[in-house]
Formats: C-alpha cells, structure tokens, sequence
C-alpha cells in the first residue's frame, strides 16, 4: 500500500474544514452546520492522523449513528487508501466486546440472543391492558423504555424518575411501570437481552473487570463521534469508558439537528463538551456546500428567530428565493402543490430530485391521491401509509361483514366499528387526547380514513362498504407500485442526513407544525423549530413553503392559523429603534409588568401613540394585561412574542415588529 501524502490530504479543503483536519491529538469539537462536508472532515481528518504518523490505522475508531453511515465512512477511508480503519455504531462496536468476553464471565456460556425489537413482547402486554389501553401502539410503550434505560431506569424507579424530568408516558404511570416491569421479565424468560442491555452490559463489564477494559482501550485509542448531539446517557458513559485516560477524542454535530429526543437523545452532551473539556479545541464549519444562498439565509433567520446566530454561508450561485404561500383551502393547497412539482420538473429538475416533506406519515395520503389524479410519479420513503398496522386493521374490519348501511348511514357505522375493533376515539381531540408520537400518528391515520369514506359518501349516497374497500385497496395498490424515479414523500425525520434539488414543506400551520402537544412546552416547541430547520436544510435550490387557512376535520372545515415559525422566516429590515418617549435604559430595580416597571411604561405610550394614529381606542391596540404579559416576559424575537398571551396571530402581524422595537429600546439591546 503506497504512503499517503498529508498534504495532498489538505488540497480541496476549505479554511475551516483544514483547521479541524490539522488537530490530530487532544479533545476538539466541531460544529458541524447542515450540508457543511462534516463527512469529508471526518474521514480527511483519520487520515491525515494516520499518515502523519499520529495514530496506526488499526487504533482509530470512527462511531457512526447508523449502519448505513459506517459504511459510507468505511468506502470513503477504503477510497483515500485506508481500508484498515474501523467505524461503527455503538451498538455494534459493544457488540464485538460483549461476545468476546461474556464466556469468561459466564462460565464458559455464549452470550444470549440478541432481541431485535422490543415491540412484538410490548404489543403482546399492550393487548392485556385494561380498557381502551389495550389499543396503545406498542411503538410509544417502546420508545418509553429507551428513555427509561438509556438513563438506567428500572421499573421500580421510573415514577420518581419520569417526575423528576417531568415526563409523562403514554399510558397512565402506574399501568406504565406494570408494562415496563412485564417487559422485562418477559425478556429474561426467553434469555434474550435488547440493544439497551447490550451497552448497559459492556458498561458493566469494562467497570467491573480492569483487565478487559485495559484490553479494549489497547486495541482503540484514537475516536471520532459523528452525529454526537444525538447521544444518550448510555451511549456517553460507554464512549467515557472506551476513552479512560486518553484524550484523543473528536465530537462533531449540529444542535439545531437534534430530533431524536424522545428516543433519549440529548444535545447537551455536545453542547457541554468545552466546558467538560477545558482545553479543548472548537471549529466550526460554517461553509454550506448544499443550498443556494437563499435558502441557506431563510435557515438562518429560522435560527436568529431564537436569539442566535448561525452564520452560515455558501458559496453556491444565487438561486431562486423560496416561497412562503397562504392557500384558502387544503384542497388548493394540494393543487398547487402538484402545479409547483410540474413547474419544477419543467425547469429541469429530475422527479427524484424533487420532496415533499410532512410532519406525521398521515399526512401523505392525500399527497398521494393529488400526485395519482395529476398523473405524477411518487415514492414514499420509509413506511408507507397503507402499510401502517392501524391502517391494515381498520380495511381488515370493514371487510368484516355486517355493514349493511349505505352513505351517511354508512360512515356513521363505520365510526362505530373502529371504536370497537381497532381503538378509534371518536370524541377525542386528534392533538391533545393521544399520548406518545405513535398514538397521535394511529388516531391521524384513522381520521385521514374516515375523511375519504366521507368523501366517498358524498360523491356517492348509495356507495356500501365493498365500495369503499375498492376505493381503498385501490389506493394501497397504487402507493405500493411507487417509483423509483418518482416524486419523494417522506416525514421530516426520514429526512434527515438526505438533500434534494428541490423541496417543499406544506402543512405548515399551528398544530401540525409545531405539532399541537408542542404548543405550551418550550423544549417541546424548540424541537418542532429543529424539525423545520431540517426540513429547510434539505432543499438545494428551490424551496416552497405553504399553509392553507381551512382545513377539514372529522367531517367539518375549521379556521388554521400559520405556524409560527413562519413569522420568524419573514425577511425584515435590520431592527431601528424609534426615538419614543420614556424612561432611560432599563434598570431592573421594580416588578416586571407593573406600573413601576420601565418597560411597561414604554408600551402603554407607544399603544397610546399608535391608537392616536388609528383613531381608535387603546384598548383595541391591546389591554393592559397583555402589556403587562409582554413586560413580564421581556421577548427578544417575534417566536417567543407569539407565546404571551393575547398576542395572537393578527395582532403579531401588525405590531410584532414595533413591539419588539421598544423591548430592545428599554432593554438597552
């Protein structure tokens, strides 16, 4: 195998992707922007290490998210001449430690069955629970007890536990903690142990037996993290044990890309990682190769919205500006989705080049029956609409003989055969009543169902239930051809790590996005803004962004009002302060949000200033309390505005920016 050159390694390089590929040694961490080459950098880096003389390629470990990115890093070491470089996930690399060691420990016994999924015992527990819990997605039970172990939670101590981080699961706690409890005894029956106990038991190997811990760090000794703002607790506590006492170690991730917290990641590990390494170094890569430089600047102001700045840049040509449309209806909405993808396929863009990206897999269907009537190719990415379990349940009941109704009649029966045979909650809010992502997304598939058997009924009184299982079956049929050089559909978490010439983001309204449960937690809502910024990130040159004012809901049309987030895109010029009068920069020597209060006072005389203007009373402006709310939470950006009371989507619109104008006068900002 020829020497590689070092410095051949560096050519094509930008500033400050060479500046992380030079720290060879010590702690470094790297920001790694949306579309920023982190890849190259990762794989650049292990090899200029390598060739330089710093580390054997046998002692470099790469830890990837996924097994598909280990082995995209694999041929990209094996392409620069190094096909002895390691990269895995986690769970893979304790894998290998676990098997070689758990003989001698255990008299000799080979190490138990892996258990590829939780889900088939938890279903089996769920079908045993009391009432309409029996119905509770196995999926949300699962995810729970990822949380819970990847913290080493125990049955028994998840209550206080769950309190403490002010978690609530999907079922009522204390049936929670009898399926947790279940879970795991039926685990240990059948000696098997899940991908949780796999790091907790490599944890407690390389803790307890000092000899194979020095083994295992003899054999790896110089590590790259990728993907690191989507570690758990478990996984953080393995990497510590693998290091010991060495410090070469090299973080690299995107806060604004953690999505995966419900599954027990936390972004803080990255976040924290100068201050829990006080010498390290920090790059950030903050040149964008992906998107034009509209898009990218729309990303921006989405981060800006929050009181940061990202600063990223491109130097890719100047492409088209993305558009942000108000629709009257959903069914315009999905027109002009369909006019946008042609106008798109005409300027050149191959369909496989082109997404469409929702929040909850729900949301595709009726994507999907606007892209077959208009005669446009698609493929959905990752699990299809028809396959889910709730959707192959519900056509499995009505197929189930005994719906002699017709119409109206008909759908009404229906309704009720669901609640019986699958869970449907007929009187339940599709937003708030459903704990866990699972559920909400079972109880959405099920409404978007029955929203085509009204549909069907209205165009056709006398249709019967064989009528509608054609109509359905059709439509799986023609979602299960695909094509494989069609139109992307996808959610925006599949979406993640992928980039399209073009992309667009419909639905965005409040309730979808930020998803309704979101709506008064602010952790909850910061990971729906991270959502959207992925979504963002994906396109490459032309991004369309959209939301309709009506939308229909079991059986009725209601008002939809924008996301929020949209407010915070909105191009604005650089903030002014106007010259009002009032008291001298804010000093906090009285309760916010009294008559004491010199921001309070601000806001009375510019609401006093503006009514004047309007000819019209002040309280028609806005009331005292919603002054007083405003001075008591001191917003720096429109998104945090938007959650005072009494500013709601008309009133931010007009007055947002003005308001924020006084905040930042008496603030002294």
């Amino acid at each position: 195998m020829p020497r590689l050159d070092p410095e051949r390694l560096l050519d094509d390089l930008d500033p400050e992707q060479r500046e992380a590929v030079l720290v060879t040694s010590g702690p470094l961490v790297i920001h790694a922007g949306a579309g920023t080459g982190k890849t190259r950098v990762i794989s650049r880096r292990a090899a200029y290490a390598i060739a330089s003389g710093v580390v054997p390629a046998d002692q470099v470990l790469v830890v990837t998210f996924t097994e598909k990115a280990a082995g995209e890093m694999v041929d990209r070491l094996r392409h620069l001449g190094l096909p002895g470089v390691t990269a895995r996930t986690f769970h893979a690399h304790a894998l290998r430690q676990l098997r070689h060691f758990w003989p001698s420990r255990h008299d000799g016994a080979p190490m138990p069955d892996l258990l590829d999924s939780k889900i088939p015992i938890l279903a089996r527990i769920a079908r045993g629970l009391p009432g309409h819990y029996r119905f509770t997605p196995a999926k949300d039970l699962a995810d729970e007890v990822e949380w819970a172990k990847s913290r080493r939670i125990a049955p028994r101590g998840y209550e206080p536990a769950a309190a403490a981080a002010r978690r609530e699961p999907p079922i009522p706690i204390d049936l929670f903690v009898r399926a947790f409890d279940g879970y795991e005894r039926a685990r240990v029956r059948s000696g098997r142990i899940d991908f949780d106990d796999l790091l907790t038991e490599t944890i407690d190997l390389l803790v307890g037996d000092p000899e194979a811990a020095a083994l295992v760090r003899a054999r790896k000794r110089w590590f790259s993290v990728d993907e690191y703002q989507d570690t758990n607790p478990l996984q953080q506590r393995l990497l510590e044990l693998w290091l010991g006492e060495r410090r070469d170690l090299c973080v690299v991730g995107d806060e604004d890309q953690t999505i995966y917290t419900f599954a027990g990641a936390s972004s803080s590990f990255l976040t924290s990682f100068e201050s829990r390494w006080p010498d390290a170094r920090a790059v950030s890569l903050v040149r964008n190769y992906r998107s034009s430089p509209q898009v990218l600047a729309l990303a921006n102001r989405l981060v800006a919205a929050e009181g940061r700045t990202k600063g990223l840049v491109t130097e890719r040509e100047p492409g088209p500006p993305p558009v942000i449309t108000r629709h009257a209806s959903a069914a315009d909405e999905l027109d002009a989705l369909a006019g946008w993808i042609r106008a798109r396929v005409s300027d050149g863009v191959a369909p496989s080049e082109i997404a469409v990206l929702v929040r909850m897999n729900a949301q595709l269907e009726p994507i999907e029956d606007t892209l077959t009537r208009a005669g446009i190719a698609y493929q959905v990415r990752g699990q299809a609409f028809y396959e889910r379990p709730e959707v192959r349940a519900a056509l499995a009941s009505l197929r189930r003989r005994g719906l002699s109704e017709l119409g109206r009649a008909l759908a009404a029966a229906i309704r009720e055969r669901w609640a019986a045979d699958i869970g449907y909650e007929p009187d339940a809010d599709p937003g708030r009543s459903a704990r866990g992502d699972e559920a909400r997304e079972r109880q959405a598939s099920l409404e978007t169902l029955l929203a085509i058997v009204d549909g069907v009924v209205r165009a056709e009184p006398a249709a019967d239930a064989a009528r509608l299982v054609d109509e359905l079956e059709a439509r799986a049929a023609h979602e299960h051809q695909g094509a494989p050089d069609g139109i992307n559909l996808l959610t925006y978490h599949r979406a993640k790590g992928l980039e399209w010439d073009a992309v667009c983001l419909p639905s965005l309204e409040e309730g979808n996005l930020p998803i309704r449960q979101a709506l008064d937690e602010d952790d909850a809502l910061a990971e729906e803004r991270r959502l959207l910024y992925v979504g963002i990130t994906r396109a490459r040159r032309y991004l369309a962004l959209s939301w309709a004012e009506r939308r229909e809901s079991r059986g009725r049309e209601s008002r939809r009002q924008p996301s929020r987030f949209l407010l915070d895109l909105r191009e604005r010029p650089p903030r002014t302060v106007r010259t009002l009068p009032g008291p001298p920069p804010f000093v906090r020597t009285s309760r916010p949000g009294t008559d004491e209060d010199p921001l309070f006072a601000a806001l009375r005389e510019w609401r006093t200033a503006r009514a004047r203007a309007a000819a019209v009373p002040p309280y028609v402006i806005a009331h005292d309390a919603t002054l007083a709310a405003i001075a008591e939470a001191r917003p720096r950006s429109l998104s945090a505005l938007r959650r005072v009371k009494g500013m709601g989507p008309a009133r931010l619109e007009r007055y947002g920016d003005e308001i924020l104008d006084v905040t930042a006068r008496i603030l002294g900002e």
